[in-house]
């Protein structure tokens, strides 16, 4: 059970301000006739008063209330929806398996880059999975199996014996095996839930990954078998102690990660992702976009930079003129058959053209390297890590030496050629930025000329340039050493 308080921030970006976890794994509360125990209904009142404590200390007074498989399947449903509500005042909203499905859908859709794909969501009580296409829900399926139920019907100890894995896995791949639309959709699986969460995490210890978030990391169908072969080969003990695992899912990673694993084979999928965001965050984002008709963000990543622009007070205006004279140049130095680039090479300048120079906000004289840290380490929803890696680059561009030392860590991540077009497009970044150093927007056009001697850009503006023609000699210097030309700048 969980209570998460947002705030709104200016932007209208939303901002964890508490997260309260308590473990209480009411499946296990279940009885054979199929009720809540009396002592299951305790921990679920208990734990909400002690939720309230926490809201009624932020003066909040709208609380919304959800519950999922356990609540939903319990005989005697009526009977804990008016005990909670007499005890702590809290009326449940229980999900169906639609909305439940619908929900986690609806968050991976407006946080991550994926415009197709297939989620999963494993509880305790049941799993979710659904099949979306061009952002739209196509299919769902709820089964009526999760985490803790896998774990109590095949494994008797903590962790499973080989008999008890085949008939875990034979139960898995039937259940599976119900779902015509997933079958050989070669389609990446995201996967929502602590859980999901826990596997990554897992993962990035295990390679020791040099950045921090896990939401919108990557894992190959390689890297998914052999962390679950790796969770397989050790004693309770040592998963107790397994860096990244929480504590309180040692007994269950084991079942969760054999879903995964067969669900990635039937769909012949290549990658697992996961979104952080999930089920509270799709519920929130239905009560959020209700007054607008429209709960399917128009375009996630343009929504996140917008709210770093907001977060960081960037310059709307002045970003626009650069990004157009950044664009100008790389073209003008692509025809001319000095830099080759491609559209999506393009469109990282632009992404980075939007948040360069973004640590100013913190502090002017290291600009640079908090520009660097905030892109590096700040989750951005749509975009995933290895291009929040190379946005953070070109964007934080000052010279060589800065370059490789904020690359070093990451190096392996990106080929020679890979490296040499960043340097160039966060040179000409620069580059452009010194033409508007006054922020007065007065370039009207630019044209490049080339010879033997070198480039000559011709500078066209509406009033005096001399500003920005100091800053531009002065920057020129990084593209003449990418580009080993001479370059001369007229202002007219």
């Amino acid at each position: 059970m969980r209570l998460v308080i947002y705030l709104r921030e200016k932007s209208g970006r939303l901002k964890e301000i508490e997260n309260v976890k308590v473990v209480a794994r009411l499946r296990n509360f279940l009885s054979d006739e199929g009720d809540l125990t009396e002592d299951g209904i305790r921990i679920l009142i208990d734990s909400l008063l002690s939720f309230r404590e926490v809201t009624n200390h932020h003066s909040l007074d709208d609380v919304k209330c959800v519950a999922t498989a356990t609540i939903r399947q319990a005989k005697n449903q009526q009977q804990i929806l008016e005990r909670v509500y007499n005890d702590t005042k809290f009326t449940i909203q229980i999900l169906s398996e639609y909305e439940e499905a619908y929900f986690g859908y609806l968050a991976v859709v407006n946080t991550t880059p994926f415009q197709s794909g297939i989620t999963i969501d494993i509880g305790g009580g049941s799993t979710e999975v659904t099949y979306f296409h061009d952002r739209k829900l196509i299919n769902y399926h709820s089964f009526p199996f999760g985490a803790l139920s896998l774990k109590k019907q095949f494994i008797s100890g903590e962790i499973p014996t080989q008999p008890e894995l085949i008939t875990l896995r034979n139960f898995i791949k039937n259940q599976m095996d119900q779902l015509e639309w997933v079958k050989d959709k070669c389609l990446p699986i995201i996967g929502i839930g602590g859980s999901a969460r826990n596997l990554v995490q897992i993962h990035q210890e295990y390679v020791a990954y040099p950045i921090a978030g896990v939401h919108q990391y990557l894992m190959s169908r390689v890297d998914v078998f052999e962390m679950n072969q790796y969770l397989q080969s050790l004693s309770f003990t040592e998963l107790q102690k397994v860096e990244g695992l929480s504590k309180d899912r040692a007994d269950i990673i084991i079942p969760a990660v054999e879903v995964f694993r067969q669900l990635m084979s039937i769909v012949g999928a290549d990658h697992f992702a996961l979104s952080r965001k999930g089920l509270r965050d799709g519920v929130f984002f239905e009560e959020l976009t209700k007054e607008f008709g429209i709960s399917v963000f128009p375009n996630v990543i343009e929504e996140s930079f917008y709210e770093l622009a907001t977060d960081y007070n960037v310059n709307l205006n002045h970003v626009f003129h650069v990004t157009n004279s950044a664009v100008m140049i790389t073209e003008l130095l692509n025809k001319a058959g000095v830099f080759s680039t491609t559209k999506e090479d393009k469109l990282f300048l632009k992404r980075g053209a939007f948040v360069y120079n973004l640590g100013s906000y913190i502090d002017s004289e290291s600009s640079s390297q908090h520009t660097f840290y905030l892109l590096a380490n700040r989750t951005i929803d749509g975009l995933f890590h290895k291009d929040r890696m190379i946005v953070a680059l070109i964007a934080s561009y000052t010279s060589k030496s800065g370059f490789k030392r904020y690359v070093t860590p990451y190096s392996q991540w990106f080929s020679r050629e890979e490296l040499q077009t960043y340097r160039i497009l966060g040179a000409i970044l620069k580059f452009a930025y010194s033409l508007n150093a006054t922020k007065r927007n007065i370039i009207k056009s630019i044209d490049l000329h080339t010879n033997k001697e070198g480039l000559t850009f011709t500078v066209t503006c509406h009033h005096d340039w001399k500003p920005e023609q100091y800053q531009a000699e002065k920057q020129k210097k990084h593209l003449e050493k990418l580009l080993k030309r001479s370059i001369t700048i007229i202002f007219s």
